[in-house]
């Protein structure tokens, strides 16, 4: 018997990567924890080599286990399509989504859009993740995500969903209290809040654009540093300090006034949204169409002014 005759093996394996651990999978799979062990030590030896390391703290993926994950994920995928495509009316999109997304765009923009999704769709059900760092919840087992920033994985595929416009934004309070400011340059004293993250192009300095003028690079002495954009904006309503903040994000206080542009017509460089997915896969048909409805939704979204 080959590693891919029996296919509640590869199962088994796919589920203990996923849950962490061969405990949290029995739990997972509503199994004995001895039966799950036995299906790994029997996969294992029909690879003829082993698959996961395991010691009293973590486990681990061997270099073969990382080979046969992809492929059990793969043949796992069409099965279940397969089994879908024979029980069920294809007119109508059923099963379940496991998506992830950035914790501030979570929260607002994609919940609407998965809420949105399930309405149009009774069929589907969906959870969300939240992570500032994106790069395992495919390998994890996630459908598909939203990235805001640069993508540095090149084992995901990568969808365009829009551009994320950026601007300058402070409490009136703060902008009271402060020297008048014409130019950048003037910034450089101003207290900042600034996001980390290595993926959304951030550093200790700030380049700021604007039309048919020369880009001007001014440094930043943050007095708050932050992983989501959702705590800088409270922090810059409550007058902390200026920050950079994305246009979706901030409509409604500009309107209310709770927050004003600070030069307006200078703005930090804008950020590439993206879909991503695995690309090593044949996806669902749940998936490709959550996909595809996901690009216009975000684009269409991204696309509205402050």
């Amino acid at each position: 018997m080959t590693a891919f005759e029996d296919i509640s093996l590869l199962r088994a394996f796919v589920c203990i990567v996923e849950s962490g651990n061969i405990s949290a999978g029995a739990r997972r799979l509503k199994i004995p924890q001895p039966t799950l062990s036995r299906y790994l030590r029997t996969l294992e030896e029909h690879c003829g080599a082993a698959l996961l390391r395991r010691d009293t703290h973590r486990m681990s993926l061997t270099e073969t286990g990382h080979r046969l994950l992809a492929d059990a994920r793969a043949m796992l995928a069409l099965a279940d399509e397969a089994d879908q495509r024979l029980h069920e009316d294809q007119t109508a999109l059923r099963g379940h989504l496991r998506l992830f997304a950035t914790i501030d765009s979570g929260q607002s923009m994609f919940t609407r859009l998965i809420t949105s999704f399930i309405q149009a769709n009774p069929g589907i059900t969906a959870e969300l993740s939240y992570t500032n760092r994106p790069s395992r919840m495919i390998e994890e087992g996630c459908d598909a995500g939203v990235v805001a920033g640069d993508i540095t994985d090149d084992s995901v595929i990568a969808r365009p969903a829009g551009t994320i416009e950026r601007y300058l934004a402070a409490s009136p309070a703060l902008i009271k209290s402060s020297p008048p400011v014409k130019e950048p340059a003037s910034l450089k004293s101003w207290p900042w809040l600034v996001l980390s993250g290595a993926h959304f192009g951030v550093s200790d300095k700030l380049t700021l654009s604007s039309p048919k003028k020369t880009d001007q690079t001014i440094p930043m002495k943050p007095v708050f540093t932050s992983e989501g954009v959702t705590s800088l904006r409270e922090a810059a309503k409550a007058g902390l300090g200026i920050t950079v903040l994305p246009a979706w994000l901030i409509r409604e206080d500009i309107v209310s006034g709770k927050l004003v542009r600070v030069l307006p017509q200078w703005n930090a460089k804008a950020l590439p949204c993206h879909v991503v997915y695995q690309g090593q896969r044949i996806l669902p048909v749940r998936v490709r169409t959550f996909i595809d409805f996901a690009i216009t939704y975000m684009t269409t979204e991204l696309r509205s002014k402050t």
